[in-house]
Parts: structure tokens; sequence; C-alpha cells
């Protein structure tokens, strides 16, 4: 059959498309895979030690084995699925658990319920002895307040000489970093001292040696210019303390409507990426902020508000296969008992410890609803500001894998396989992104505890060294090459 056009021409007419598509992929990446913490706890930076991290965990255990000191309790608490069949008798209930315990694939296809509760509270336990901060943000902003500048000083040298003695104790949290104050006329100075100083001191006391995983959170971006001008700070502040250029990252917050839509009716996120030059690891959306610069009383600024759902649906948008995690914000209602038992004097009423325990099991309950809200909308990353809120925090993620694992194993075990087959008979397989999704649900939950290793290599039907390479693409590379 005869055709209009040569080869040559058909070339020459599409080869636009060439730089084109290598730009796209620059700018869109992909998720790479790696590992994402499920939360920032934030805490003042006069309170930070190189041990903090270790003590909220065991704080985070104690609040626990407080207020539920079993499984099924806790699941009681937090409404888990089925939990109004299990057992609230003690011996029963000890008696189902630990029967879960000894068989648990059995537990999990004839119980599911005692199964699930049981399985979410000894990983939470396990979790808080292990790691109970996966991600800690020494605070200089609200979390710090405004100090005379001298104790700002003094509390930037003393935490960055705790960081290094992190490193060299191995005490710190897997990710950790500081959140400086913003970048505004009125504080931009004091913001810039203590990031130097900060640095500056850490640089000495670790032989120029940045911790894993280590960011710096600028808050209350408003502008690019903002961005563009930490940028060149890292730079400069690379050359002067012998950090390796480029190690300097940075968190963007987004507190301000502007930075969602501009006034040119363009969303903001994708001038700050630009501002950034690649230094721009995150994106952490600031809930009470945001609400507030959208008017909203303080009764109804919530994280699950509708103006928050369309915000954050605009910073997915955005930012979707940009390689930029994503993080909600936090649930400001802590699980704090009412009455305090005195040191010395009579003990609690069986009121009082009544109250102490509703009032802490319903402030667990907003915590796990909100947390898992941000899962279910594909925020995977949230903010905690008490050591009590880590059981529920888990609790939520745990939930959400555990629940969903049955479907994803389903789903990617096919797909492999009907990919894997397309690749070998010649076909174009250019369904990569979804195969990366359905492998990223097993990396994240493996990543958080929410599935062993072992589990993960069992339920995702691939192999340790599959699961390992993190990216689906090369999984089906090796199994064409088989």
């Amino acid at each position: 059959m005869k055709t209009s056009l040569s080869q040559a021409e058909i070339d020459s007419q599409l080869a636009p498309l060439t730089d084109a598509e290598k730009r796209f992929v620059k700018q869109f990446p992909g998720e790479s895979g790696s590992r994402q913490p499920v939360h920032t706890v934030y805490g003042g930076a006069h309170l930070f030690k190189a041990t903090t991290a270790k003590k909220l965990g065991e704080l985070g255990g104690r609040v626990l084995k407080a207020y539920a000191p079993d499984a099924f309790t806790f699941a009681r608490a937090l409404d888990l699925p089925g939990c109004g069949h299990l057992p609230a008798q003690l011996d029963e209930a000890s008696s189902v658990i630990a029967s879960v315990r000894k068989a648990p694939e059995v537990a999990r296809q004839v119980n599911r319920p005692a199964w699930l509760a049981t399985t979410i509270y000894d990983r939470i336990v396990e979790k808080l002895g292990r790691e109970g901060v996966e991600d800690f943000r020494i605070d200089f902003e609200d979390g710090y307040g405004n100090r005379p500048d001298e104790e700002e000083d003094k509390d930037a040298v003393r935490t960055a000489g705790e960081v290094a003695a992190g490193i060299k104790e191995g005490s710190l949290p897997p990710f950790i970093g500081i959140r400086i104050k913003p970048l505004t006329a009125e504080l931009r100075g004091r913001s810039v001292r203590t990031l130097d100083l900060f640095l500056t001191e850490l640089a000495a006391k670790s032989g120029k040696k940045l911790p894993d995983n280590f960011v710096i959170t600028l808050p209350k971006v408003t502008i690019p210019e903002q961005v563009s001008a930490l940028v060149k700070l890292f730079q400069t502040l690379e050359s002067k303390t012998g950090f390796a250029p480029g190690s300097l990252k940075m968190e963007v917050m987004v507190e301000q409507t502007q930075v969602i839509i501009g006034l040119d009716g363009r969303a903001g996120l994708s001038a700050l990426l630009a501002a950034g030059d690649g230094r721009i690891t995150a994106a952490h959306f600031g809930t009470y902020d945001y609400t507030a610069s959208c008017n909203i009383t303080a009764a109804y600024q919530s994280m699950t508000h509708a103006s928050c759902d369309f915000a954050k649906h605009v910073m997915q948008v955005s930012l979707a296969n940009t390689g930029v995690w994503m993080s909600d914000g936090a649930t400001t209602i802590m699980p704090i008992a009412p009455h305090a038992a005195p040191k010395d004097g009579p003990a609690l009423s069986p009121l009082q410890v009544a109250e102490n325990i509703e009032s802490v099991h319903r402030a667990w309950k907003l915590h796990f609803d909100q947390a898992n809200h941000s899962l279910v909308n594909g925020f995977y990353q949230g903010w905690d500001l008490h050591p009590g809120q880590l059981p529920t925090r888990y609790a939520a993620v745990y939930a959400f894998f555990l629940l969903g694992l049955d479907t994803a194993s389903e789903r990617l075990t096919k797909f492999v396989e009907r990919a894997a087959q397309a690749t070998l008979v010649g076909d174009i397989f250019d369904d990569a992104a979804t195969g990366q999704g359905l492998l990223n649900f097993f990396l994240r939950a493996k990543n958080c505890g929410a599935l062993t290793d072992e589990e993960a290599v069992r339920l995702s039907g691939l192999t340790a060294e599959e699961l390992g390479s993190r990216s689906f693409v090369k999984i089906l590379d090796g199994r064409r090459k088989r």
C-alpha cells in the first residue's frame, strides 16, 4: 500500500517530540519507591536531645499499655472492623489472643477481627520499642516560639551538638531535620542565623557529616523567591561548612491559599518546585494556618474540612510523579487524661479513672480516623505532636495496609504475570505506572512495619531481590531475561 509521507518526512516532523519527551521525563520521573516516613513528629528545639526519639517511643508504649492493656481493648477504642464480636472478658480475650499469636495465618482465615486486632497491637508494641519515631523535626518555629536571640543562638548550637552525638551513638530516627522560621521580612534574619549556627556547629561536631535523610523545613511559604533564596543560602553554607554540594534538602510547607492557586490563576506549587532547583523533597500541608487563611473559624478547622481536601488534591495534581513526597497535617486534640494521679494522696476515684480512659480513647479515635482519611486520599505521611498519638498513627497505617492486603496481593500477582507474558511475546507493555503503584503498596507496608519481610515476599508473589529493586520495570526486565 502506498503512503503519502516518506520516512524522512516523518522523522523530521516528529523529531521535536524527542526533546519534549525528555523534558517531560525529567520533570515527572515518577515515584522512586524509596522509603517515605509515615509521620513527622514536631518537637520544640529547647527540648531536643539525641535520645528524644527513643524516649518518645517509650512514652508512646506506656500510654498504650495504660489505656489499652490488650489488643481487643485497643480495637474497641478505635472501632476496628469486627471489634464488636471480640470477647470483652479478660480470660476469654487472653485465650483468643494467644491462639492468634500461635497460628496467625489460620486466624486470618477463620477469625479475621481477632487476627487484625492482635496483629496491629503486637506490631505497634514492637515498633514503639524498636523505632517509635520515624521522622523528627527539631522545631524553631511554632513549637519553639519567639525567644530572646541569645536563647535561640544557644539552642541552635546545642541541638546541632545533640544531632552530632546522635549520629555517633546511632540514636537518631531514620529521618530527621529542623524547621526554621519563615523567610518573611520580620523573621528572615533570625531564621538564617539559626540555620547558619546549626549547620556550622553540626559540621564541626560531626566531621562535616549530615544525618541520613536530613532536611530543612521552610514554613509559611508564600512566594517562589523564598525558596530560591534558601537554595542560594544552601549553596553558600555547603561551601562554607564543607558539607557536600547539593546535600542540603528542603521541605516546603503549604499553609497559604496563594501556594495552592496564585493571583495569576496558576497552581503555585509548580513555581515553588522550579525555584527549588531539585532540592525540594517534600511538601507538608499545614491544616490550621491554611484554614485560617480561608477565614474558617477555629471551631471548624479540621484536617477533614472540605477546603483542606481541595487544597490537598491540588497538591496531588501539582506534584504527581515528580518524586516529591506529600504530608498531611496534625490532629491537635491530644490523648491526655484530664485527671492526674497525685504523687502523695488518695488514688483516683473509679469515676476519674473511667473519665481518663474515655478521654484518651476519644482522642485516639479522632486521630485514627483523621490519619485514615489521609491514607484513603493518598497522603501516606502526617504530623504527630504527642507520644500518645504514636500508637494510633501506626494503628491507622497498619490497618490500612492489612485490610487492603488481599486485594493488592491478587492484583499484583496477576499484573506481573500478564505484564511478563506480554513482554516475552514481544508486545509493548507501557502501563508500568500501575504496576509500580501496586509494588509501592507492598514497599510502604514493609517499610513501616505493617508487613514483615517474609510476608511481603509471600503475599506479593515477588522474590526478596525483586522487592529490593523497588522498580516494577526492573522486575519485568529480570523475568524477561530468565
